[in-house]
């Protein structure tokens, strides 16, 4: 663990300081997701965009059935979250995107790059989501970090975004889209993106990357949901090798990635497959006239340290639901980088069960790591008070006793893959 990382005991343990109190965890889930029903994000659309938005939402039919049940308000009812999250054992969250915002086909973190006749309009939803967002934040203080959206397609505008998303207070930090293949924007290596990362460098402003938000099209055969299962999460890792090969760790010493719902098995043999061919790259690029010094040339001025180095002093992972079989890889992954996340409202994740998903994955490991990735990694990452949230978790948070109480049997009616048996650590 590097020293700027170190998450210390006393993060994310709560409690103990409240007399009678039992020891309890400050728990923050690292991946939740959230957004606007669909009316109601035209009050923060730009007055100019109001027509065209209620001719676009009238014929607008939802594909998602979670959004269209009785469930959905889960992502906009702040009361009723606060209260299912309470009741959960988590006391704070990021917050992603969930629904669609205004002019998109689809929720927009699975969208695919506008075309330039989509991008003024699709731009607009965005911010509208993003003005939303940090309302959404503001109703509950200290207990929602934002995490706002940009397009790739006019860099200073994103860079005029992150600017105005960070001062309106969401501290979650930018939302990377992806450049999957056919998208027609240049490759995250590119430093036409340098402005973005500089941005994000200067204003401490994480920049976070999740699974389903990089993958391409691929049509609508029955297959094709088994192809994207098995791909997705390696399209997602891209932006890290992208962004270590590219340099832009090298140029930009403050820029922090944090890739999340990926899984966190496949990061310590990723890493060591990116410290090889960086190695031999490297090498390659000073012999003379040899197949590999074409592939090497020009990278050791850009490339900077190894990428286990970058990982350690850049990186961190927002391990949702982490599982049983990746929990011996934590120290090689780093303890003061993972972030335990509950996908809350998504069936995939933990709620209701998410003192069973802890108990599942981490009983019988020391206080300290357990505090450290359900709560003081995140809060050291974006920024929450954990001392303000300690005294919530005094009374919601889950006793320290209880997940160190292994869970034998999962309940019956759970739908998180956390409890799925029979898990292996994965390629990617």
């Amino acid at each position: 663990m590097t020293a700027g990382h170190r998450a210390g005991t006393g993060d994310g343990a709560g409690a103990e300081g409240v007399p009678g109190a039992e020891e309890r965890y400050t728990v923050i889930s690292a991946d939740c997701h959230a957004g606007a029903d669909l009316l109601d994000y035209k009050p923060y659309l730009e007055r100019r965009y109001h027509d065209d938005f209620d001719a676009w939402a009238a014929v607008y039919v939802n594909p998602y059935e979670d959004l269209l049940a009785d469930t959905a308000d889960r992502n906009w009812n702040s009361a009723r979250r606060l209260a299912e999250l309470e009741a959960d054992g988590i006391v704070a969250e990021v917050v992603f995107p969930n629904t669609i915002p205004p002019f998109f086909p689809s929720a927009s973190l699975m969208a695919p790059a506008p075309t330039a006749a989509e991008f003024e309009r699709r731009w607009a939803g965005l911010r509208a989501h993003n003005r939303w967002l940090a309302d959404f934040c503001a109703a509950a203080p200290g207990r929602r970090a934002g995490v706002f959206q940009i397009l790739l397609n006019d860099v200073d505008a994103a860079v005029e975004e992150i600017h105005r998303s960070a001062g309106a207070g969401l501290r979650g930090g930018l939302l990377l889209p992806g450049t999957p293949p056919g998208s027609g924007l240049p490759e995250l290596y590119s430093q036409v993106y340098d402005p973005i990362w500089a941005a994000c460098a200067e204003l401490g402003v994480p920049v976070n990357h999740h699974a389903g938000s990089a993958s391409p099209p691929l049509g609508d055969e029955p297959a094709a949901r088994a192809v994207f299962m098995v791909e997705t999460t390696w399209f997602s890792h891209r932006a890290l090798w992208h962004l270590v090969f590219g340099g832009a760790f090298r140029r930009h010493p403050g820029l922090r990635l944090v890739l999340t719902e990926q899984g966190s098995g496949w990061i310590p043999g990723v890493l060591d497959m990116l410290d090889y061919y960086h190695g031999r790259l490297l090498a390659a690029a000073g012999r003379a006239s040899t197949a590999e010094s074409k592939f090497g040339a020009g990278l050791a001025a850009t490339m900077g340290e190894r990428p286990w180095e970058v990982w350690r002093e850049h990186c961190f992972v927002g391990a949702s639901f982490m599982r049983p079989h990746e929990v011996p890889l934590r120290e090689r992954i780093g303890l003061d980088q993972i972030m335990w996340g509950s996908d809350y409202p998504h069936d995939e994740g933990t709620h209701p069960y998410t003192r069973e998903g802890l108990r599942f994955a981490y009983a019988g490991l020391p206080r300290e790591e357990v505090a450290a990735m359900t709560g003081g990694n995140a809060a050291r990452v974006y920024g929450f008070d954990l001392a303000y949230l300690d005294e919530i978790a005094a009374k919601a948070g889950p006793t320290v006793a209880e997940i160190a109480e292994p869970l034998d049997t999962p309940p019956a009616d759970a739908t998180s893959p956390v409890f799925a048996r029979g898990g292996s650590v994965r390629v990617w």
